[in-house]
């Protein structure tokens, strides 16, 4: 049933052709009886033409609605010039007016509206009821005569409007499945962001640590094996960190769902690792006063990962652009609305490029992932040169995460 249903579809014109000739058989067998009074030679021809080209328009009234309504027009106005009446084969009149007012063409429709309104009042001068006396009882066959042209007409309307919501409710399903796609794929581009600035600091700060104790023991390999072999622990020690949280970043690549297998989880860095993160850094030979000012409290795990990154980002900074005898301050300030973070150097510091654009050559992206940290939490960042020389990394971070 499907099937035929999909068949009778896809072919409007067959079917439409189908009705016309059974339309037109019937007209045969009413115009062979007689039954419409039809007297002259003349008027059983045009009768059969207005047969003829009725049936026509019911076959093409889909295919060119508009061309098909005028062509009723013109052969109703040639029933009233040729003096034949109304019969069987002016059926497709009522259907023609509901195809063209279920069309986009308003024109036509009001066409159709107007020529059925005048049709039965063109009909009753040309063919006046001699039988009745009363006006009421004309404008009453009148308004008779003009239901079933108004009644087709508006059905057609509302076939119309009807369509015309549909349409309108699959174009905004298909915009709405576009604007998913579009905020999926951003949604990509935010994580993908985010995982490239967890992988560069995890990165920049544990291979800097390796590379700083690689050389250190290399150093004093033959003078002190004890602080070689420390070194070597050391870089053991960091490399299985890095390993650790690499390995849970690229979990969260390799599953389908965006999330780690489990077991594989590795639990947040937060404010309370950033003591072990200064003593790692100070393992690795910068000296750094590490103090904590405020009555500590729960922050939200966004918050304490971006205040970790960023103590991480800045020790590995000074540590690449501070020279060798620099050292390095840590504060952080429990606020009432917020936390405050502030990391000062007595370095060189680094190029004015590098934390103003990003570099030439590339190389500056750590202060650019650290502003990017602080922005999707609502905090602010001021990082620059420091007076008297060095770098400072200030930082204000709200307690409860910005959009």
């Amino acid at each position: 049933m499907h099937r035929l249903y999909e068949f009778l579809r896809r072919h409007p014109t067959g079917v439409d052709s189908f009705w016309a000739v059974l339309l037109l058989g019937l007209c045969a067998l009413t115009l062979t009886e007689n039954s419409n009074g039809l007297q002259s030679p003349v008027q059983r021809a045009a009768a059969v033409g207005v047969s003829l080209l009725m049936c026509t328009v019911v076959a093409l009234r889909r295919r060119m609605p508009e061309k098909m309504l005028l062509l009723a027009i013109v052969v109703g106005l040639a029933q009233l010039a040729l003096d034949v009446g109304a019969n069987l084969y002016d059926v497709p009149m009522l259907v023609i007016v509901y195809t063209v007012a279920s069309g986009p063409h308003r024109w036509a429709s009001r066409v159709a509206l107007a020529g059925g309104v005048l049709a039965p009042v063109l009909y009753s001068l040309r063919w006046p009821d001699k039988s009745s006396n009363s006006v009421t009882h004309d404008l009453f066959g009148l308004a008779f005569a003009a239901f079933p042209f108004l009644l087709s007409w508006v059905l057609g309307d509302r076939m119309r409007t009807r369509r015309a919501y549909w349409d309108q409710l699959e174009e905004r399903a298909a915009r709405l499945e576009k604007e998913r796609e579009q905020q999926a794929k951003m949604a990509v581009t935010a994580e993908r962001a985010r995982i490239a600035r967890e992988l560069h600091d995890v990165v920049a700060h544990n291979v800097s640590v390796m590379v700083v104790q690689a050389d250190g023991a290399a150093y004093v390999l033959d003078s002190s094996p004890e602080q070689a072999k420390q070194a070597l622990e050391t870089i053991s020690g960091t490399g299985r960190q890095a390993l650790a949280e690499m390995r849970r970043l690229l979990g969260v690549l390799r599953t389908e769902d965006g999330s780690a297998p489990a077991g594989e989880y590795v639990p947040q860095p937060d404010v309370e690792q950033i003591e072990e993160l200064v003593e790692q850094v100070r393992g690795a030979g910068l000296p750094v006063d590490y103090r904590v000012e405020g009555s500590a409290r729960p922050l939200p795990s966004g918050v304490e990962l971006t205040a970790y990154r960023i103590v991480q980002e800045a020790l590995t900074n000074t540590r690449k652009h501070g020279g060798p005898d620099a050292g390095a301050s840590v504060r952080l300030t429990y606020f009432d609305d917020g936390l405050g973070l502030l990391v000062e150097d007595d370095g060189r510091g680094a190029q004015h490029e590098l934390y103003e654009s990003g570099g030439a050559d590339g190389m500056g992206h750590g202060l650019i992932g650290m502003r990017e940290r602080v922005g999707m939490v609502g905090g602010t960042l001021d990082a620059g040169p420091r007076p008297g020389g060095g770098f400072r990394i200030s930082v204000l971070l709200p307690a409860r995460p910005g959009r």
